[in-house]
């Protein structure tokens, strides 16, 4: 079982800001990422947005939000819709379930399930955590002495982990399967990782995502 990632509106976000993303590489350095990469401050509409590292930049989203906001990514993402200019000076408005994520001091931010999430381990496959929140409905009744009774709605939030395939534009639930099925890429890693046992992928499904990382590194415009 996996969850993929779908950019809705994909089409409809290029055509409002087709300036923004940056379609011809050639004659742009490109470098290998590594640690130090910084994505710059914005918001990504999608995900070719992230690949040329050209977010729409705070200066061009409307809002009454202070840009120095530590919180401004997060506040600025908690509405439905989200209002730019375009390189011509002209509104433009992007619903906020479509964007792909944004950029924060140098790290990235990807939206799913219209919460936008840290990607802590950034590569072709990357990692991060979501929070899944589940609510218990009120309850009436009587105890075992005959008493009535009145619960709460009880809140509880559930962190898992997953997986984001830049290949693909997928997010999948992070286990044995799903790795095996991202591995599938590398015919040399996937053979070596399938003759393992059930316990032993367990154990080195994050060696070998790494090890993928290593083979099949992602490049990012130079800074």
């Amino acid at each position: 079982m996996y969850l993929v990632l779908r950019i809705k509106g994909l089409l409809m976000l290029l055509m409002l800001v087709p300036a923004l993303v940056a379609q011809d590489v050639e004659g742009i350095r490109m470098v290998k990422y590594t640690h130090e990469f910084e994505f710059r401050n914005g918001i990504f509409a999608n995900l070719e947005m992230v690949k040329a590292n050209r977010p729409i930049s705070p200066a061009r989203i409307i809002t009454d939000l202070d840009i120095f906001d530590r919180d401004f990514y997060k506040k600025v993402t908690a509405n439905k819709e989200i209002v730019i200019y375009d390189d011509n000076g002209v509104k433009k408005l992007m619903k906020t379930k479509d964007v792909w994520g944004y950029g924060r001091i140098g790290e990235l931010y990807i939206n799913v399930g219209n919460k936008f999430h840290r990607i802590y381990y950034l590569g072709s496959i990357s990692r991060f955590i979501a929070s899944e929140t589940t609510y218990t409905p009120e309850s009436y009744g009587y105890d075992y002495f005959s008493k009535y009774f009145h619960s709460n709605n009880i809140i509880t939030a559930k962190h898992k982990e997953y997986l984001y395939d830049f290949e693909s534009n997928e997010v999948r639930e992070y286990n044995t399967e799903t790795v095996g099925e991202l591995l599938k890429s590398d015919p040399e890693l996937y053979a070596e990782y399938n003759d393992l046992r059930k316990r032993q992928k367990k154990k080195m499904k994050l060696v070998f995502i790494h090890r993928y990382n290593e083979k099949h590194p992602l490049y990012f415009p130079a800074n």
